[in-house]
């Protein structure tokens, strides 16, 4: 069945006449039936309490766990949920039971936070943080990845659509290798999720962790983690309580049973049965659909933005996802991003350029406009877009301006 834009926008009240949201890869505008479910518990909860609440609401909440597996292709105990996805990530990598000396692999378009954390990790526990190359597309080069695993090897994380580069990395051509040589590999597949089909069993993953903001059109305060049932028992969660754990006896303990024992007790009811409720929204829509879309209209915003003077589209790698990245030559993205929500209700967002981007860096641009697109956008509003940045660039090449703060 072919995706229905129309109806999409029909059940998506932030869909407006006066607005365009391309900041889906920021968080998306939440679907009726999302709002709904997260409306409802509230609901309860003030009228009940909130323990009262949670308890009615079990079975629905057992659900929104059968629906996010299905979404990555997983079993419902291989699932846990957090707060957001930095938590989850961090709940994965910290598992690992880092030793001095013990080797990580990752790649150069890695997520700002996660290399924070890599960083954190190098100098506080000891790990040796090792950067695999990327081929002239941009993609993690595998083969030069698997070159630089040695016994030392504990881990292989990679982001699978970095945020700001446009591509998508071969992650089950890296889960290929990591099966191979036994070596877990912790996927950061925020932006995938939801924007296109994934089996994180396929691709080779051992974890796999996601946010409920971003593409899956959940509420902010979400996140999840999938962990391969196989490798649980190889896994030290970092952080314990009466949810992940019981206390057995005076001086005993045992995990909780599944993905489970990665969670903590206190938890937002509400906003997680909204994350099962965008689940089974994309679920419902059809994955394949949706990603004919993303796919699709991005690749018509790269090519009207590629015919705009003083602009150049940064995107790389040789599969292109929805998120699309691009700079002019004097105005800087700062401005851009504030000017086209301010004077033409089109939203977008400033991409701060990775370090690892040495060459952009050198020419100076350390920002990029990012302009993410799903579902319930058009080809008329890409046309918005494009006709924007024409009159906020007219006449603006070889002019540089500064942003607010900034010296000449």
């Amino acid at each position: 069945m072919a995706l229905d834009t129309e109806q999409l926008r029909a059940e998506t009240p932030g869909c407006r006449p006066e607005m365009v949201h391309f900041n889906n890869a920021g968080a998306s505008l939440m679907p009726r039936p999302v709002i709904e479910a997260v409306e409802r518990h509230w609901a309860e909860e003030i009228m009940s309490g909130g323990y009262e609440a949670a308890e009615g609401a079990a079975g629905r909440l057992q659900a929104a766990y059968d629906a996010t597996a299905r979404l990555v292709g997983g079993a419902p105990d291989e699932i846990a949920f957090f707060d957001n996805a930095t938590r989850a990530w961090q709940a994965a990598f910290y598992a690992v039971g880092w030793e001095p000396g013990d080797r990580l692999i990752t790649g150069q378009s890695e997520y700002n936070s996660n290399m924070i954390a890599f960083r954190h990790a190098e100098t506080h526990l000891g790990i040796e943080v090792v950067l695999a190359p990327d081929t002239r597309d941009g993609i993690v080069d595998v083969a030069a990845l698997e070159r630089l695993m040695t016994d030392r090897t504990r881990l292989i994380a990679i982001s699978h659509m970095p945020t700001n580069d446009g591509l998508i990395n071969p992650a089950r051509e890296i889960g290929a290798v990591a099966r191979r040589r036994g070596v877990p590999f912790l996927l950061d597949a925020c932006q995938s999720v939801g924007q296109m089909p994934i089996d994180a069993g396929a691709l080779g993953c051992t974890m796999l962790s996601a946010t409920g903001r971003k593409y899956i059109r959940g509420p902010r305060g979400t996140g999840f983690l999938w962990v391969d049932g196989a490798a649980l028992d190889a896994l030290r969660p970092h952080v314990l309580d009466i949810q992940s754990a019981q206390w057995t006896e005076v001086d005993r303990f045992e995990l909780a049973a599944g993905a489970r024992r990665f969670e903590l007790w206190e938890r937002n009811v509400a906003a997680q049965l909204g994350l099962g409720a965008a689940c089974r929204y994309a679920l419902d829509i059809g994955l394949e659909n949706i990603w004919t879309h993303v796919s699709g209209l991005a690749m018509q915003m790269r090519s009207m933005l590629a015919g705009l003077p003083g602009i150049t589209v940064q995107d790389r790698g040789i599969e292109q996802s929805g998120i699309v990245t691009f700079f002019h030559e004097t105005v800087p993205a700062e401005a851009l991003v504030r000017q086209l929500r301010e004077r033409f209700g089109i939203n977008t967002s400033v991409s701060n350029t990775q370090l690892t981007r040495r060459s952009l860096r050198e020419q100076g641009v350390t920002a990029l406009v990012r302009a993410s697109v799903h579902a319930y956008n058009t080809a008329d509003e890409v046309r918005r877009l494009g006709e924007a940045l024409a009159v906020l660039t007219a006449g603006k090449q070889g002019k540089k301006e500064l942003n607010a703060g900034q010296n000449a």
